[in-house]
């Protein structure tokens, strides 16, 4: 009896026995929750909620960091709503760099269309760096929550497309987290051990404050 009780345990907690329908398409015109969107109705459904043509066009790369990322979340592509996936679109321009930044919901796989990207993430406790550089066909994978990167280290534009698993993983960019807010210049030099120069410099490149 225990052994059968176990196994019914396991089979409750599993993702295959919460699914008690075919879909849940994001309504989006309500709020988003932490189990996601609320469901559409579904005789509002069509084959266009299943269906994304934004990550076709290249993004804009006349910008500080010379690069674009064109999501495909669960905002955007509503079919995603409680699927555990999502995509985007990067383009970097020559020089162009996505900085340095995590995902708290998901862990993300890169896949290289053109050119090539130096990619690396870091490890939490012992911040060992895995970096590599990948060529046109190449994949490269980051774990959840860690600190990642991607440039172009080629000799023209580059593409990749990437994965996550999570309809919305959520972005959160170090530099941005630390210069483009009203974080106090005090408090950032205390934390980062950068002089008072370098903090205002920073914050004036990327419209911080304080």
């Amino acid at each position: 009896m225990l052994p059968l009780l176990s196994l019914l345990l396991l089979l409750a907690a599993s993702p295959a026995a919460a699914l008690v329908q075919d879909f849940c398409v994001a309504d989006l015109k309500s709020a988003d929750t932490p189990a996601g969107y609320p469901c559409k109705s579904v005789t509002s459904v069509t084959v266009e909620d299943f269906a994304f043509a934004g990550l076709g066009a290249p993004g804009n790369t006349t910008n500080i960091i010379k690069a674009a990322v064109t999501p495909a979340f669960v905002g955007q592509f509503p079919g995603f709503n409680g699927l555990g996936l999502s995509m985007a679109r990067l383009d970097l321009a020559l020089g162009g760099v996505i900085p340095l930044h995590t995902h708290p919901a998901a862990s993300e796989v890169l896949f290289v269309a053109q050119g090539t990207i130096c990619a690396g993430f870091i490890s939490s406790g012992a911040n060992k760096v895995y970096l590599k550089s990948l060529n046109r066909g190449e994949i490269m994978v980051f774990p959840q929550g860690l600190l990642h990167f991607q440039f172009n280290s080629g000799k023209g534009p580059a593409l990749g497309f990437v994965a996550f698993s999570s309809h919305n993983p959520g972005l959160q960019i170090t530099d941005f987290a630390l210069f483009a807010n009203d974080l106090p210049s005090e408090v950032v030099e205390k934390v980062t051990f950068l002089d008072d120069a370098q903090v205002k410099k920073l914050k004036g490149v990327l419209g911080g404050s304080g």
